[in-house]
């Protein structure tokens, strides 16, 4: 249906500015001035007036977890908790509210919220003595778990660490509770797989994808695809006569294997997931661009591949090393499929820099679009590096919250922390910039990201100061890499991103101008309608989201 959008401010993210524009057949046919669009419409249009409404393209969430989202709505959420007392309370209050679950999943946790003491499996035991616990930490690289839960793992004292992960053990050498990186997503994660069911999953995705239209995003980029997620969008598709409320790309998340035939064999899989999809009648709604390795873990827990220790003299080696990364990127970028590489450390970066330019010198110039993710610490020569390769440095402005940031400063401890999240850094040496939520491990919400993106302050404690203000992006050019950079960041950036004249009719319809308000306002500001291929997916006057 031929449709005219009158009477709104029209952010392009192509530099021209609009106030009425024309979708038909799920494009943008006409972007313009009102009588011109109205014009273009012609007659038997429909015509919606947005009442002096803020448009923008439809934002695409760069870097997040569809199923895991959608899962982690439903745990019990720790991330507010302030203290280990109200951490603890809220376990005990799930059970009573939930008296016949098998386990109890929560989900967010901080470390600053445990008055200084460790994780360990006996907190939890004095809260949920009875039955597993299950609780994701905030960035989702390790899992706490109580007694119960280490028992229906099978992991005892005589347990080994998987390759490139660690099970947290006390002074006897018995496991405390703690399950870091691949003890967590090679253990944990197949476990509570196993666990649901088709219908959970399918329940997740639901979930996600009203939660994510009701946030305005008409696009994701899914970090950490496997067997259990692509099922999951083939039955949504089924569902929803082969469309989604959003665009989904997904990238194929490769495990590190003492093997090097079983690395370059999963390669080989998501290759043939990838030709499957994009030859699917469906491939508008579901592709397969890439695969996902996470070279290192992260900072909180001391296990980010740093080049200098930790404030506690600790260091982490990192979860793939330059001789089994090389060959798995450099297969990948001979098959065309782009590589996403979860790089915290600066010597985690250093590594994924050194596997992408090795990919060029082995396969040859051309457009790669390969992307490195998160890009907390990261040395000013790599910066030029990753910019001079063509590298998107894919970021998440929540992630440098200020009301998380306490346990991240302090387990660096030095002058490294007076350039974290340095996000301009890669855009002045020429960079592309796309940012993200990485939802679960931060909330999902893509006004607030923004907040935190042009403030550096805080969306969760908006009093606190600003996380190194001076990096803080200018509010126009972060709506531009939520939308026309996060595009590009997927090879997408031909059909989505903008609102133009042949690009798919995804657009976001926000109640104000965050352009002509204070920065605040995007922590108030609502989106009023969402809408993908020219379908509202989401709207506020009809909504009733839980």
């Amino acid at each position: 249906m031929r449709t005219l959008y009158t009477n709104c401010t029209v952010f392009t993210a192509g530099g021209q500015s609009a106030a009425a524009f024309v979708t038909d057949g799920g494009k943008f046919r006409y972007v313009g001035d009102a009588a011109a669009a109205a014009a273009a419409a012609g007659t038997g249009a429909g015509t919606v007036d947005l009442g002096g409404a803020f448009v923008l393209p439809g934002i695409i969430d760069a870097h997040t977890h569809l199923l895991m989202t959608g899962q982690s709505l439903g745990k019990v959420q720790l991330r507010d908790a302030g203290n280990l007392a109200e951490l603890q309370e809220r376990l005990r209050q799930a059970v009573r509210d939930t008296p016949d679950a098998p386990r109890i999943l929560g989900a967010g946790w901080l470390h600053s919220a445990l008055d200084g003491a460790e994780p360990t499996r006996e907190l939890l035991d004095a809260a949920v003595p009875d039955r597993p616990v299950y609780l994701d930490s905030n960035d989702v690289h390790s899992v706490w778990v109580n007694s119960a839960a280490l028992a229906e793992l099978g992991i005892g004292s005589g347990t080994p660490d998987p390759l490139g992960g660690r099970i947290g053990r006390d002074a006897n050498g018995n496991a405390d509770g703690m399950l870091y990186e691949t003890a967590a997503v090679q253990i944990v994660w197949p476990a509570l797989a196993n666990a649901a069911t088709d219908e959970d999953r399918d329940s997740w995705l639901d979930s996600a994808f009203a939660h994510y239209a009701a946030a305005g995003v008409t696009g994701a980029v899914d970090m950490a695809v496997q067997d259990d997620d692509v099922a999951a969008f083939q039955r949504a598709l089924a569902r929803r006569h082969g469309r989604l409320p959003l665009r989904v790309k997904g990238h194929w998340l490769i495990h590190r294997t003492d093997s090097p035939e079983e690395n370059l064999a999963q390669v080989e899989r998501a290759l043939e997931i990838s030709r499957q999809l994009t030859a699917s009648p469906a491939a508008e709604w579901l592709q397969l661009c890439g695969i996902k390795i996470i070279v290192d873990g992260v900072i909180d827990s001391c296990t980010a591949a740093m080049k200098e220790p930790y404030a506690d003299g600790s260091s982490a080696g990192p979860i793939w090393d330059r001789q089994s990364l090389l060959p798995v990127v450099a297969a990948a970028d001979a098959a065309g499929l782009q590589v996403a590489l979860h790089a915290i450390g600066d010597e985690a970066s250093d590594i994924a820099l050194d596997a992408l330019e090795n990919a060029v010198r082995t396969n040859g110039p051309r457009d790669r679009r390969h992307r490195i993710e998160h890009l907390e610490t990261v040395t000013e020569a790599n910066v030029q590096r990753l910019a001079d390769l063509g590298v998107v440095a894919s970021v998440q402005p929540v992630h440098a919250d200020p009301a998380i940031q306490a346990n991240w400063q302090a387990v660096l401890g030095d002058s490294r922390v007076d350039r974290a999240y340095p996000w301009t850094e890669f855009t002045a040496a020429g960079a592309t910039l796309a940012i993200s939520t990485d939802a679960p491990t931060a909330p999902y919400q893509a006004l607030p990201n923004l907040y935190v993106a042009a403030t550096r302050k805080s969306a969760l404690e908006p009093g606190l100061p600003a996380n190194l203000p001076q990096y803080a992006l200018d509010l126009g050019e972060a709506l531009c890499h939520a939308t026309r950079d996060a595009a590009f960041s997927c090879r997408s950036e031909t059909s989505q991103g903008r609102i133009a004249p042949g690009y798919c009719a995804d657009f976001t319809v926000l109640a104000t101008n965050p352009l002509t308000a204070p920065a605040e306002n995007l922590l108030v500001n609502a989106v009023l309608l969402t809408v993908t291929g020219g379908e509202t997916v989401f709207d506020a006057a009809a909504a009733t989201l839980s």
